[in-house]
């Protein structure tokens, strides 16, 4: 899905409407549709079973820059649950298919910009590993601004199994009788649901 997707203008509209009412004016930075196409970025839009969007959010590529990036970087933006969608953990599910998808792409780290009048966007990213970081971007210089940051590190590599100890010559010798065989208990593990992947046209809303 592209950012400028009539859906996700309609979801921009909105979310830009809640900027401006709890700062007083909407995200001025500026955003090339073109940004979050991949391999660059990514752009998502989940859709209720009805077919209205009702969350969307994306990540752009950023490399070392004269307002703070560093080189690696996938920048959040238009992370966003209409009012009517909330507390169904889609953001939370946004948020992983994104940052899979920047993991895929080499991304180093996924950074983002909130600020102190969105303290449940603050609870969402710091409660999902997201540590305090040099601010950047346009408002890097407002007393409002908060910019946090995740490293994005790939799965460890399954360890090769190890080689069958070679047979010796040593006699064999009886083992002592018991009274009874001992036995720990049987190891098992149970799989582990994952985070869907990224789609590009309608993340699953199922909870």
């Amino acid at each position: 899905m592209r950012y400028d997707h009539p859906d996700a203008r309609k979801l921009n509209d909105r979310v830009q409407l809640e900027y401006a009412e709890r700062y007083g004016e909407p995200d001025m930075t500026e955003m090339d549709p073109a940004q979050f196409d991949p391999p660059h970025g990514i752009y998502l839009l989940v859709y209720d079973e009805d077919g209205t969007p009702v969350a969307t959010g994306g990540w752009r590529a950023q490399e070392r820059n004269g307002e703070g990036n560093r080189d690696g970087d996938a920048e959040l933006k238009r992370m966003y649950v209409v009012p009517e969608a909330r507390g169904r953990g889609l953001a939370r599910r946004v948020l992983a298919a994104l940052e899979d998808s920047a993991r895929a792409a080499g991304r180093r780290r996924v950074v983002l910009e909130t600020g102190t009048r969105q303290p449940e966007a603050i609870a969402l990213y710091t409660s999902s590993g997201y540590e305090p970081t040099e601010k950047f971007g346009l408002y890097r210089f407002e007393a409002d601004s908060r910019c946090y940051a995740k490293p994005l590190t790939r799965a460890a590599e399954p360890a090769a199994p190890a080689s069958p100890a070679p047979a010796t010559s040593a006699p064999a010798t009886s083992a002592p009788a018991t009274s009874g065989s001992a036995t720990g208990p049987a190891s098992t593990t149970e799989p582990v649901p994952g985070t869907p992947p990224a789609q590009q046209s309608g993340v699953s809303t199922a909870s």
